[in-house]
């Protein structure tokens, strides 16, 4: 075809148009040709046949049967009304000549004609018109369903294709299988979760490749189900998933397969208590937490709470410094207006900058037409909360600078300056004093964001607050995972108070999740906790929350154990006799400071507070 004009949609049968067109020739004895929409010869026969491709000069007949819809019979050339307007009259090479419409649906897509090029021929189209006619106009009819096939075809193919992508690209796993429970689709989360290439899978019957799932029920009775736990079997491995899965019904509601959805059981519920959370107004006096350094941190952030000046919360990782965030933005000025979160260590610089200050229609490849806002002007009106804000870079670090100064952000590849009122809360668990000497940190910006600093202690010097979150987490999970646990033993209960939590509250969380998913009984035991809380240097442990301060000093009862007179042993004095002990075992100079403190899971620095704090000394 020529390359002027565009692919026609007869173009697609060129192939199989031109044997059409030969075997026509050969049987009929005159030259046929098949023209397009753009009076393009997609097939031909005789002296044309040299000219497949290339447009026809006036083509006035086909003109005429593309316009009108309507066959012509051309009996002599140049004596017919058509011609009468053609140049060439008088001196056609065609003699005479049938040209009939190829439709496909309703729609004329080309003609194709009987040609005749000597007298021969011409006698032939003139003596058995009637039956040529009805013979061409067969032709014709199947040319144009043969288009309307490849097109359908095609179509169909362009959906599948979609449909693939689309399924591929689902984070869950989908697993498909057909009226005989043969594996139809394995798509690539699929392959992630159940760790099987689709080549092991697709073609094989379910139960050969997976067991436990229960889609040969559905395929009996026709009924799915959403979110059902279960418990899969693939190659030598137990998955514990929560699943989704359907019939695939055809005509008469006939059931032709099934499909079923998988995502890991314990993501799919952390995700869940993570959109609970997001949506839960948090106030201060909803924070648990009796001990003195959590009443004196939550004065003063009811303190805080009613100003509008830039907050910086400090704290280890996991010790709640969103969850403060929150609370100071329900008792504020900004309460009931947005509270945008960005954890600023988590997403790449690249792409930083625009989820902060949002971009411009053509900033880069693939900005959204229109633009987008970034946080900042989502948080307009309301507290915008900047979680790790030490890992932000040097320049980026100068444009909040121009935020916090002049309220106003400019958006990636923007010019205006959009005005916002937001408050700002930024929280990190970095020393931004050693950042700002290393020049890591804008020292401009750290006294920008540290207007009001909030320390938030960590979990291991607020031992009484222990308990407390372990019941309070514990009667979570137990009703979320539906499950009969109502409390800790004893011995469970001192490991856990005992314990050093380097992942704080966060780890505590997670600590609380794994027990009750693990205990069978109505107490969560010593066993059913993870094995870092009970397992490291157990003698010291056992010899601690074992015993009580008398016997852990003497090595002897002092009128009895603390069991056999009900005996409660204070917090404090647990952790004094627990730090007295390893330091007589290990030594009290540098050295053994170090490695009791390493046994007890503390820091150097710490096991030195709290020998200043206890006031302990070797003739203890």
């Amino acid at each position: 075809m020529s390359a002027n004009h565009t692919a026609s949609r007869l173009s697609q049968v060129r192939g199989s148009g031109q044997k059409i067109a030969a075997a026509m020739a050969s049987v009929l004895g005159v030259e046929v040709e098949i023209i397009d929409t753009h009076l393009v010869r997609v097939a031909a026969t005789g002296s044309v046949r040299s000219q497949v491709g290339s447009r026809l000069k006036h083509g006035f007949v086909n003109k005429y049967v593309l316009e009108h819809g309507q066959p012509v019979f051309i009996n002599q050339a140049g004596h017919h009304a058509i011609c009468a307007a053609c140049p060439l009259q008088g001196d056609c090479f065609y003699r005479a000549s049938i040209v009939y419409p190829i439709r496909a649906a309703e729609a004329v897509i080309g003609t194709i004609s009987l040609t005749a090029f000597d007298e021969g021929q011409r006698e032939r189209l003139t003596t058995n018109t009637e039956n040529l006619q009805e013979f061409i106009g067969h032709m014709a009819d199947l040319i144009g369903s043969k288009v309307l096939e490849i097109e359908s075809f095609a179509e169909k193919s362009k959906v599948a294709g979609q449909l693939a992508a689309v399924v591929d690209a689902v984070y869950e796993g989908l697993v498909a299988v057909d009226r005989e429970g043969v594996i139809t689709h394995f798509n690539s989360s699929a392959e992630r979760i159940f760790k099987l290439p689709k080549e092991k899978a697709l073609g094989r019957p379910l139960k050969q490749v997976l067991t436990g799932v229960p889609l040969l029920e559905v395929l009996q009775d026709g009924r799915g189900f959403s979110s059902r736990e279960v418990f899969v079997n693939a190659g030598g491995r137990r998955f514990h998933l929560l699943s989704t899965a359907r019939s695939i019904r055809g005509e008469n509601n006939l059931v032709l397969g099934a499909v079923a959805s998988f995502r890991d059981f314990q993501e799919a519920q952390k995700l869940a208590y993570e959109y609970i959370s997001a949506g839960q107004v948090i106030t201060l006096d909803q924070i648990i937490g009796v001990s003195p350094a959590m009443q004196r941190v939550k004065a003063q952030a009811e303190k805080i709470a009613h100003g509008n000046s830039t907050v910086l919360i400090l704290g280890e990782t996991g010790t709640g410094k969103e969850i403060f965030a929150r609370a100071i933005h329900a008792e504020s000025p900004f309460a009931g207006k947005p509270f945008v979160a960005i954890n600023c260590g988590a997403i790449p610089e690249s792409l930083l900058e625009s989820e902060l200050f949002g971009y411009e229609e053509g900033a880069f490849t693939g900005a959204r037409r229109g633009g987008k806002p970034g946080k900042f002007e989502l948080a307009d009106g309301g507290t915008i909360f900047l979680d790790e804000i030490g890992n932000m870079s040097l320049y980026l670090q100068a444009k909040l600078l121009r935020v916090l100064q002049e309220r106003q952000v400019e958006r990636v590849g923007g010019t205006r300056l959009i005005p916002v009122n937001i408050r700002v809360i930024a929280a990190t668990n970095a020393d931004l004093q050693e950042m700002v000497q290393k020049g890591t940190f804008r020292e401009d910006l750290y006294y920008r964001v540290s207007v009001i600093p909030l320390v938030l202690p960590p979990l291991r010097e607020r031992q009484e607050d222990i308990p407390l979150l372990l019941m309070y987490y514990m009667k979570r999970f137990a009703d979320l995972l539906h499950k009969d646990v109502r409390g800790f033993t004893d011995e469970a209960m001192r490991a856990c108070v005992s314990y050093h939590w380097p992942g704080n509250v966060r780890e505590l969380i997670n600590v609380v999740e794994y027990a009750v998913n693990i205990e069978d009984a109505e107490l969560v035991s010593l066993s059913s906790l993870p094995a870092r809380l009970w397992q490291k240097d157990e003698a010291v442990f056992r010899e601690t929350v074992e015993k009580t301060p008398e016997e852990n000093l003497s090595g002897q009862p002092a009128g009895g154990s603390a069991e056999e007179h009900g005996a409660i042993v204070p917090l404090e004095e647990m952790e004094k006799v627990a730090i007295q002990r390893a330091l007589q075992r290990f030594g009290w100079h540098e050295e053994g400071k170090r490695q009791a403190a390493a046994a007890l899971g503390i820091s150097r620095a710490t096991i030195y507070r709290k020998i200043e704090k206890y006031r302990l000394r070797p003739e203890n």
